[in-house]
């Protein structure tokens, strides 16, 4: 840390305090619950330590972009005694397929899936680890949607997921809960844009299907995570917000 442990266990609470308190008012502002929003802190650029002095605060719920700093987290969390039992890691970063094997086990959910073959790669791990006895249920996971249509994010296209759910719905290595995706920078009514397209297409999807429950919509980061919340997301992503005391809130 770059400051001492005591002044920063101080700033995290601080600032656990006030993003709940405006995820609970983007909440009323939307007539949702306040039990429909998970807070996500996104630990890829920061210690053991820091994710440490995040739980002691509150947070449960840590997200990764890569999968060695996924290990090297729960490696290092594996040495602290007073970890709490519900702590959860996600993997939300671009994953490649010769990377599959190091993250399954050990993340809960997978929230970037961005691509058909990227999903039939993760079920056939999974397929061969159920049988041997290594997993016991097929992996969670989020379809990666680029919604805005920018060309420097990945993901599915809507096209490409409603050309491909059908064989999507088909592998038995993942359970699809939900999609995620991520907004443009700066423009608000293109932020906004973003997120109300997400939760249109999940409402398409699951109306078409009849059968098809995708009750997680994880969007919104540290600069926009409240409209993200107005406009339907169960799960924000945070992490500058969290972490870095040099951020300010708008």
């Amino acid at each position: 840390m770059d400051v001492d442990a005591a002044s920063y266990s101080e700033h995290m609470k601080r600032r656990y305090d006030e993003i709940a308190a405006r995820v609970e008012r983007a909440c009323e502002r939307s007539g949702r619950s306040l039990s429909d929003v998970q807070v996500m802190a996104v630990s890829k650029t920061v210690g053991v330590d820091e994710v440490l002095a995040a739980m002691r605060v509150g947070y449960r719920l840590f997200g990764e972009n890569r999968p060695q700093e996924l290990v090297r987290k729960l490696d290092g969390l594996a040495q602290v005694e007073d970890v709490p039992g519900d702590v959860r890691f996600d993997m939300i970063g671009n994953l490649q397929t010769n990377k599959i094997n190091i993250v399954l086990g050990r993340a809960t959910c997978i929230h970037s899936v961005s691509s058909l073959h990227l999903a039939e790669a993760i079920s056939s791990r999974v397929e061969r680890r159920l049988e041997a006895g290594m997993l016991d249920a097929p992996q969670p996971v989020l379809l990666e949607v680029n919604v805005s249509g920018e060309e420097s994010k990945s993901g599915f296209s809507p096209e490409e997921v409603r050309a491909s759910l059908e064989s999507l719905r088909q592998l038995r290595g993942i359970t699809i809960t939900g999609l995620m995706t991520m907004a443009p920078r700066g423009d608000k009514d293109r932020v906004r844009a973003t997120f109300v397209g997400l939760r249109e297409l999940r409402d398409e999807l699951e109306h078409d299907q009849g059968d098809l429950h995708l009750p997680e919509l994880s969007c919104g980061m540290s600069e926009d995570f409240e409209i993200a919340i107005e406009e339907g997301s169960t799960l924000v992503r945070l992490g500058r917000v969290v972490f870095n005391p040099l951020f300010e809130l708008e």
